[in-house]
C-alpha cells in the first residue's frame, strides 16, 4: 500500500450523519496527483472531499471512486467510508451486506468507528443475522478506544440487557464517558439515569445539567425532557415560557412528543395565549406521526368542536387510532361514545369492553362509567363484552 502522507485531511463519515473534514493546507491538485499516483492517505482524502462537496461540487461517484481503490488497499478510514456509502445508498445502490463486509475491514483493523458502526449492524440485524452478544463485541472494542458512539452504545446495551446481563452501574459509567466527551446521546442519557436514580442518587439537578448539555446541541429528546423539567418545576423553579421555548425547538425538529407537549400548552394558555388552532395543528402532526396522546388529543378537539367542526366519526377515527396502542384516555373516551351512541350506533357491550381496556390501564375514572353501563346490561351481554376483551387482547387492541 502506497502511503506517503500520514493525514491531509482528517475525514470521516459519521454513522448516520455527515462527512466531517478538516483540511490542511495541500491543495486538491496535490491531493489529486498523489491520489493518482496511489497513495491511500490522498485517495481517501479525496474520497471525502467529494463527499462532502468541500472545495469540489459534491459527488458522490467520485467519492466511491476514491474510497474503493484506498479501501482496496486496505486504508481502513476508507473501509469505513465506503461502507457508509453502501450502507446510505450513495453512488452506489444501498446494500448492508457489502456495507458489513468494508465496515468488518476496517473494523478488524482496530478502526473504532468501523466497530462501532459493526455494532450498530448486528444490533439491527442489517446485513448480518441480529445478534446482540456480538454487537457488544464490537461496541466494547470501539469503547475501549475511547469512541463515544461505542461507549454510548454499549452503555444502551447495559442498561436494557441486550447480549449482556443488564447492569446499570455499568450504563452510567459508559454513558458518564462518553457524555464528558460532549456526546449528546449520552447526555441525554446520563440525565435519565439522574432523573430515575438508578444506579446513582436521583438528582433533578444533575439530570437538568445533562439535559440541558445535549438540548444545547439541537438533541430533540433532551429539549422535549429538559421543556417538561420546567413544565414541572423539577430541578428548576417552575417556567412555562422556559418549557415552551425548549417544546418548541425539539416540535420543529418533528419530535411528536414536543409537538403534542407544545399543542397542550396552546390548548390550556399555558406559557401562551389560549389558541385552539395552534394547539390542533400541532396535536395532528404528532398524530399522523402516530403519536398516541396526540392521537387522543385530537380526537377530542373533534369531540369538542374546538376550531374544528365537531365531528364524534373524527374523534372515533382519533381515539381508535390511540385506543390500539393501549392509550387509556382514548379507550375511555371509545367507551363513553358507545355508551351515548355519538358517531357510531349505542352499543353497551363495546362500551363495556373499551371501558375495561382503559381500567386495566390505569384509568380508574372509567371503573364509575362501567358500573353505570353494566346496569344497563344483561348478563349475557357482559359475557359477551368479556369475550371480547379476551379476542381483541389476542389481536393486540387491532381492529376490534
Amino acid at each position: 500500500m502506497k502511503n506517503n502522507i500520514t493525514i491531509l485531511c482528517s475525514a470521516l463519515l459519521i454513522l448516520f450523519g455527515s462527512v466531517i473534514v478538516s483540511c490542511s493546507s495541500v491543495s486538491r491538485q496535490e491531493l489529486e496527483r498523489l491520489a493518482e499516483q496511489g497513495d491511500a492517505a490522498a485517495q481517501a482524502n479525496l474520497g471525502t472531499m467529494y463527499a462532502a462537496g468541500r472545495s469540489v461540487p459534491q459527488d458522490f461517484l467520485t467519492a466511491v471512486k476514491w474510497y474503493r481503490l484506498a479501501a482496496e488497499q486496505g486504508y481502513p478510514l476508507a473501509q469505513n467510508n465506503l461502507g457508509h456509502m453502501y450502507f446510505t445508498g450513495r453512488g452506489v445502490p444501498q446494500d448492508f451486506l457489502t456495507a458489513v463486509k468494508w465496515y468488518r475491514l476496517a473494523a478488524e483493523q482496530e478502526y473504532a468507528l468501523a466497530q462501532a458502526t459493526l455494532g450498530v449492524m448486528y444490533e439491527n440485524g442489517l446485513g448480518v443475522s441480529q445478534d446482540n452478544a456480538a454487537a457488544v463485541k464490537w461496541y466494547r472494542l470501539a469503547a475501549q478506544q475511547g469512541l463515544a458512539l461505542g461507549q454510548t452504545k454499549l452503555g444502551v446495551m447495559y442498561a436494557n440487557g441486550l447480549g449482556i446481563p443488564k447492569n446499570n452501574a455499568a450504563a452510567v459509567k459508559w454513558y458518564r464517558l462518553a457524555a464528558e466527551q460532549g456526546y449528546p446521546l449520552a447526555q441525554f442519557n446520563l440525565g435519565y439515569m439522574y432523573l430515575a436514580g438508578l444506579s446513582v442518587p436521583q438528582d433533578d439537578g444533575a439530570a437538568m445539567k445533562w439535559y440541558r448539555l445535549a438540548a444545547e446541541q439541537g438533541h430533540a429528546r433532551a429539549q422535549n425532557h429538559l421543556g417538561s423539567m420546567y413544565f414541572a418545576g423539577r430541578g428548576v423553579p417552575q417556567d412555562y415560557d422556559a418549557a415552551m421555548k425548549w417544546y418548541r425547538l425539539a416540535a420543529e425538529q418533528e419530535h411528536a412528543t414536543s409537538q403534542n407537549n407544545l399543542g397542550a400548552m396552546y390548548a390550556h394558555g399555558q406559557g401562551a395565549p389560549q389558541d385552539d388552532e395552534v394547539a390542533v395543528k400541532l396535536y395532528r402532526l404528532a398524530a399522523e406521526q402516530g403519536h398516541a396522546t396526540a392521537q387522543n388529543n385530537l380526537g377530542g378537539m373533534y369531540a369538542e368542536g374546538r376550531v374544528v367542526p365537531q365531528d364524534y366519526k373524527a374523534a372515533l377515527k382519533w381515539w381508535k387510532l390511540a385506543a390500539e396502542q393501549g392509550n387509556a384516555g382514548a379507550q375511555n373516551n371509545l367507551g363513553v361514545i358507545y355508551v351515548n351512541g355519538r358517531g357510531v350506533l349505542k352499543d353497551n357491550v363495546y362500551a363495556h369492553m373499551w371501558l375495561t381496556f382503559a381500567i386495566t390501564n390505569g384509568n380508574e375514572a372509567s371503573r364509575v362509567k362501567r358500573r353505570k353501563v353494566e346496569k344497563e346490561m344483561t348478563d349475557t351481554q357482559i359475557a359477551e363484552a368479556q369475550n371480547l376483551v379476551r379476542e381483541c387482547v389476542k389481536k393486540d387492541y387491532k381492529n376490534c
